[in-house]
This record gives C-alpha cells, sequence and structure tokens, in this order.
C-alpha cells in the first residue's frame, strides 16, 4: 500500500492512501473533536463536528471523510475551528439535557451532583446513567464550552423499556447514527433506523416498531457505541461494574471452570463439533460426563433465558462430546519429565482433574483410588441411566493416557507414608461418602439403607435387595436418583419424604419431572419422626411440617406442626439427607466446620506443607464442575510449588476470526429451547439404559443459534476519546 506524508499541527503523519484525515490523526494520537466516528465503523459525518482546516481550502473539510493526500497541511486546532465546533455542540445541546454541561459552577457540584442553582432535574446529568462516562461531556469538557446562548426545552420523549435488557431514552438521543450504523455495518441486522417522534429526529427500532418485532438480536452493540446515556444496560444502570467482561458474558463467568461457552455455541451452530468439542476440553477432562450430569449454572446465567428460555448449554456440550472426531489430540501437549512425583488420593472428578494437569505439566503421577473402580462419585453415585459407563471410562482412559497411573483398591490413610516413598507432593480429594444420619429414632432398624451406601451397591454391581414399597427421605438430587434406582430393582411404589414444599427442593427441576414422570410419588411438608419395626414392615412416623422464617441457605426453615403425626409402612426406607467426607486422622490435616478439610482458598494447601486438597472434601457435597474446577485450581498450585509456572491452560483449538455479522433471523426472539429426547418410561424401568437420547444435529444446531452471542460486544473497540486535562492547582 502506498504512504503518503502530511503535516498534522506542525507534526509529521505517515498515512496509508485512502485513509481519511481522521484515521491519520488518531494513529499518530492527535485528537480530533468527534461524536459520531467509531474505529469500527465506516465514516458517516453525520455529527459535523471532526472539522479540519486544510491549507489551501477555503472551507472546513469533515476530517472523517477527507483523504489524505501527499504534503497536506492540517491544523485541528485554531480558534476559527473551536468556535465553529462550540456552535456544532450547541446546537446538539439546545434539544438535549445540558445545565451542568454548560455550568461554570459544575466543578463544585460534584462528587454528589447536588445542583447549587436549583435547575430543573430533566435539565441535568444527574439521572443520565453515563453521568462521568458520558462522550458528550467529555467532548464539552474538551471545547471548554462555558455558557450556553440557547434556550433548552425538555423533549419529554417517552423512554422506550420494551427490551428486556436495555433502556432507550429518547430524551437523550443525540442523533450520531453510531448505533444505527453498528446494527447494520456491525452484525447486518438493520434492527435500528431514524425515527421522527414527536417532531425530533432519533434512533429508535426499525419502523417504529418494538425490538422484538424490529428484528433485534439483543447483542447490545448499540448500547456499546453509544455516546450519550440514550442505550444503556438496565441492569448497570447508575454503577460500575467491577468484572465487566464476566457480566458482558454472564455463562462463562458463572462455569465453575470458565469455559469459553459462547465459542463453543458458535462452532455447533456452524457444523464445527470438534472444534466445539476442543474448546470444552482446554478446560475440563470430562466434556461427556458434564454434558449429562452437570447441574449447569451458565444457563441459570444464561442472558437468554431473560428473554424466554436460556441455551441449553448443557446438551450442547453432550452432543460436541458424541461427535468426537479426537482433533482436540493434535495440539494436546505433555511437557518433558520434571522428575517431580505426586500423589493423589481419590480417583473422583477432582483428583483426576489434578492428576490431568499435573501429568501434561510433565510430573509423574500416582492416583491411590480405595474403591475398586476409578470415579469416584462419578461411579458410584450417579446411576448409570444419567451416566453411561462406556462414557466415563472413555474419559477415565484419556487421564490415563497422558501417563497418570490410578491404583485402586489402593486405601490411603498416611500422608507421610506417601512422603517416604518419595512423592513430592499430595493431593487429597477423599470425596464425601458418607452418609448423614436422620437423626431419628429407630434410623438404625434393619431395612433402613443410607442413600450415598444404596447407590454405590448398585453401581459397583453388588446384590442390593429391596422390597416394594420404598420410601426416600430428602429432597436433592442424589434423593432422586435413589428414587429412580429403586424403581429399576423392582420396587412398586416410591415415595420420597421431603420437609419442605417443592419450590424448596435442592434437586435440579429437571431430575424432579423424570422421577415424576417415571411413577415416583412426593409427599411434601413432612419430616421422618421415628422408624418402628411392625409385622415385618418399617413403620415411618412423620411429622407434619410448615414453613417458618428463612434459614441460612436462604429457604424458609421447616417447623413442625404439633400433633401432626401421621405413620405408613414401608419395606424400607433410604435415607439421602446429605453426605459427609471420611477423614482419616492420620493425615494429619487440619478440618474445618463441617469436618471438612481446610485449606488457604487461593492455592488450595492444607495445614501441611505439600499437601493440598480439593472437591467434597474440602466444600462438602458439591457439584461435578465445582470439583473439577478445584482440581484445575489445585493442579496449577501444586505445579507452581514444585517450581513450575503454575499455568496449565491450553489451546487445543487454532484460534480463527469469528464473523462479527450475524444477520437478520424473522423468529429469533421467538425460539424456544427444544426437548430433550427420551426413552419411553416402560423402557426405562426396566434397567439402567441411558434415560436422554442426544440431540440430533439439526437441533443442536438450532439451539446453538439461539445464542445472543454476548461476547462479541467485547470485541467492539472503544471510542477515540478527548485527552484528559491536566489541572493546575
Amino acid at each position: 500500500m502506498t504512504k503518503l506524508t502530511l503535516n498534522i499541527d506542525g507534526q509529521q503523519v505517515v498515512a496509508d492512501s485512502g485513509m481519511t484525515i481522521f484515521e491519520a490523526a488518531v494513529r499518530k494520537g492527535i485528537y480530533i473533536p468527534n461524536l459520531c466516528a467509531h474505529p469500527d465503523l465506516p465514516p458517516s459525518g453525520d455529527c459535523g463536528l471532526c472539522l479540519v482546516e486544510i491549507e489551501g481550502q477555503p472551507e472546513f473539510a469533515i476530517s472523517c471523510t477527507a483523504k489524505v493526500t501527499e504534503n497536506m497541511v492540517v491544523h485541528t486546532d485554531t480558534l476559527e475551528l473551536r468556535q465553529k465546533q462550540r456552535q456544532i455542540v450547541e446546537k446538539i445541546l439546545s434539544e438535549h439535557p445540558n445545565a451542568c454541561l454548560t455550568c461554570w459552577r459544575k466543578e463544585r457540584c460534584k462528587p454528589f451532583d447536588i445542583c447549587l442553582r436549583n435547575v430543573e432535574v430533566t435539565e441535568r446529568c444527574v439521572t443520565c446513567p453515563e453521568n462521568g462516562r458520558c462522550e458528550l461531556q467529555k467532548v464539552v469538557d474538551f471545547l471548554d464550552f462555558k455558557m450556553a446562548t440557547f434556550s433548552y426545552q425538555y423533549r419529554g420523549l417517552p423512554v422506550n423499556r420494551d427490551n428486556p435488557f436495555f433502556d432507550l431514552d429518547y430524551n437523550l438521543c443525540i442523533a450520531c447514527g453510531r448505533c444505527v450504523r453498528a446494527c447494520r455495518d456491525f452484525r447486518d441486522i438493520k434492527a435500528l433506523d431514524f425515527i421522527e417522534l414527536n417532531g425530533y429526529r432519533v434512533a429508535g427500532p426499525f419502523q417504529n416498531n418494538n425490538h422484538k418485532d424490529s428484528g433485534c438480536k439483543f447483542c447490545f452493540s448499540c448500547v456499546e457505541v453509544c455516546p450519550t446515556g440514550a442505550l444503556c444496560d438496565r441492569e448497570a444502570r447508575y454503577h460500575t461494574i467491577p468484572d465487566w467482561e464476566g457480566y458482558v458474558v454472564p455463562c462463562r463467568q458463572a462455569c465453575p471452570a470458565h469455559i469459553d461457552i459462547p465459542r463453543y455455541l458458535y462452532f455447533i451452530a456452524q457444523g464445527k463439533y470438534s472444534e466445539a468439542l476442543a474448546v470444552n476440553r482446554e478446560k475440563v477432562p470430562f466434556p461427556g460426563t458434564l454434558g449429562r450430569v452437570c447441574i449447569h449454572p451458565c444457563e441459570q446465567a444464561c442472558r437468554r433465558g431473560q428473554l424466554n428460555d436460556p441455551i441449553c448449554i448443557k446438551f450442547s456440550k453432550r452432543f460436541a462430546s458424541d461427535n468426537d472426531t479426537k482433533l482436540w489430540k493434535q495440539n494436546s501437549k505433555v511437557a518433558p519429565p520434571t522428575g517431580k512425583k505426586v500423589a493423589v488420593v481419590g480417583a473422583g472428578p477432582a483428583g483426576l482433574t489434578a492428576a490431568y494437569y499435573l501429568a501434561k505439566q510433565g510430573h509423574t503421577i500416582t492416583v491411590f483410588e480405595a474403591l475398586p473402580q476409578a470415579g469416584g462419585m462419578l461411579r458410584v453415585g450417579i446411576p448409570a441411566y444419567r451416566l453411561p459407563r462406556k462414557i466415563l471410562d472413555a474419559e477415565i482412559k484419556e487421564i490415563e493416557n497422558v501417563g497418570v497411573e490410578i491404583r485402586t483398591n489402593a486405601k490411603i490413610e498416611s500422608v507421610d507414608s506417601l512422603f517416604e516413598q518419595g512423592y513430592d507432593a499430595v493431593f487429597l480429594g477423599l470425596g464425601a461418602h458418607k452418609g448423614t444420619k436422620l437423626g431419628a429414632e429407630g434410623e438404625d432398624s434393619p431395612g433402613v439403607i443410607d442413600g450415598v451406601t444404596f447407590l454405590r451397591q448398585v453401581s459397583l454391581g453388588e446384590k442390593v435387595k429391596i422390597g416394594k414399597k420404598i420410601a426416600i427421605i430428602g429432597g436433592g438430587n442424589a434423593a432422586i436418583d435413589c428414587s429412580r434406582t429403586a424403581l429399576r430393582l423392582g420396587a412398586k411404589e416410591v415415595i420420597i419424604m421431603y420437609r419442605r414444599t417443592r419450590d424448596e427442593m435442592p434437586a435440579a427441576p429437571e431430575e424432579v419431572e423424570e422421577a415424576l414422570h417415571e411413577g415416583v410419588k412426593i409427599t411434601f411438608l413432612a419430616a421422618p419422626n421415628r422408624v418402628r419395626i411392625k409385622n415385618g414392615h418399617l413403620e415411618l412416623e412423620c411429622l407434619r411440617m410448615k414453613l417458618g422464617e428463612p434459614d441460612a441457605s436462604g429457604r424458609r426453615r421447616p417447623v413442625p406442626i404439633a400433633g401432626s403425626e401421621f405413620t405408613s409402612d414401608f419395606d424400607n426406607i433410604i435415607a439421602s439427607i446429605g453426605q459427609v467426607p471420611e477423614i482419616p486422622s492420620q493425615l494429619g490435616v487440619k478440618l474445618g466446620r463441617g469436618d471438612v478439610i481446610r485449606v488457604d482458598t487461593q492455592t488450595l494447601v492444607t495445614s501441611r506443607e505439600g499437601v493440598f486438597a480439593g472437591g467434597d472434601v474440602v466444600t462438602g457435597p458439591a457439584s461435578v464442575i465445582e470439583s473439577i474446577a478445584q482440581g484445575r485450581q489445585a493442579a496449577s498450585s501444586i505445579d507452581k510449588y514444585l517450581g513450575g509456572s503454575g499455568i496449565i491452560e491450553e489451546s487445543l483449538i487454532t484460534a480463527e476470526e469469528v464473523d462479527p455479522k450475524i444477520g437478520r433471523d424473522g423468529d429469533f426472539a421467538d425460539r424456544r429451547k427444544p426437548t430433550m429426547p427420551c426413552l419411553h418410561t416402560k423402557q426405562r424401568l426396566a434397567g439402567f439404559t441411558e434415560v436422554e437420547l442426544g440431540y440430533s444435529e439439526p437441533t443442536a444446531i438450532e439451539e446453538a443459534k439461539r445464542c445472543l452471542r454476548c461476547d462479541l460486544r467485547l470485541q467492539i473497540s472503544p471510542p477515540v476519546l478527548p485527552p484528559v486535562k491536566v489541572k493546575i492547582a
């Protein structure tokens, strides 16, 4: 490309041919006042503010449209220019709240914005959500605009709030056109245009429709480029967001492992399923497992849920995993041996994750598992109808493939013995495998089983005898798993007793629905009081409950109703009200409240040097994704402890430029999430075959296309702002 030399304000500037004066000045760091220009948008000249003086030309030129020429001499800061620019700003301010912008006393009003002149609030900046961040404020300050010579009339236009995410205040719109061009040129959506409203020209939804009917895809590009407070995030009004990236992409922020969810949904929408899986595997070694059993906090945070339904992120992950071509392996690397040895105690999700990433750092890893098979709660706590063992086995095999040795039937009770064997560090991922007692009289009667033991015995193939009528005590996911497992073992009637209402059940709503669909019954507001053996059966006495004030969990506390006792006969009672870790005292680590291992929250190091811990043994019973995240955190800390960098991040797929143009899509706003196809009830109860069948390819693609693409907002460049004036005391 041909290079041209010109002079701007006495500075020699080298520019590319075809470049505008404005672009050349920005590249050199020379500021030219503007309100409609944006680094990512083609020039428009709508605001007319970016005037410059070109030697040899009788008229001022609009710098964002005027092209550079060889030996051109340009001035951006002359008395005549500034006077003309103030006139342009004055015209804008004549239809914009400006009392604070033009007041010579404005510095005295800060920081509380208390008006010393008692000006109407509609004329001031104090009600604007962008007050202090507004580009118009900054331009007015730069031009040293002291006093208005015009009268201002408040427009009295409505504030458009039909968009679920942001407000459009027509009273603050300066018709710069940025939002219209962003919607058209950034995204190719064309949902915004200039409209006439009570005689004023403002930007608004196309053909003055509501946002949904205008074709809006809720990408926030218009909000991001607005130079005033006309377009503003409803959630971010009037306050600063400390973690801006987390706010913009809430699903990624909500994921404990911070998987780049928008990126892999984009790949699925493009039909690139292996690439989508690679994005997942950059953060977790169990994508197929998570695609089936994750509690998906990302979906609870998904912004699409405020429109109608959140994206089915979990099932999309499963689809990518089910279509694995091993592309991710091409860029997967294992570092050269470091000579360091790490013992991992417990082959659950936390332990295996830590082992995987430590092995990739070049350390020699041995995993000691007390049970006969690896997997921890993934294997013995989650039934096979939710997590097929072939999926779990395949993902554990990949962990072994990077050099991790797993020893089963190997219970470890002493950390000292591991150090004596030459291990340089130890990670404790013991899980929480001990069921919590009911605290009811007679709970040790034959036929009363704790849920953790029940699920473990079934998962390991042990012979478990149960009767025809079963009571399950509890309301969490484990209680639901126990109830559905009991049906598959031949129980004819399964009743869950839960002391609160369905709204307070900690179990995933979809799991509760599936249990009810399969025939499980739930008795709410009932708590066990006593168990007795009567006529060869278990008589369970319960108390009716009512809900009182909220407890520490935020749920309303169940309160017994005096004299409300009732009894029911059962063949078995399965107590599934919680679980706790079993920590051998010989480990020599300090415990915290709830008999969990106390750790430093940043490093996960315990009270013993070189001993780290994570997962349920630290948090108490939590989710798979939380355990995986702690496994990653521990791997990083242990690597640092052993002299490494602690950097376990990896790129398994070559970065490619994402097309920012997402285009119009007629019914985009109305699309709902798809239903997961499942086995027929009869087929389900015949055994432990996986119930959920997975999405078809067309369904997965269409679901991924429902994504609002929140992440694209982060790719928008910041505007060119005036230099900050240095105040001399």
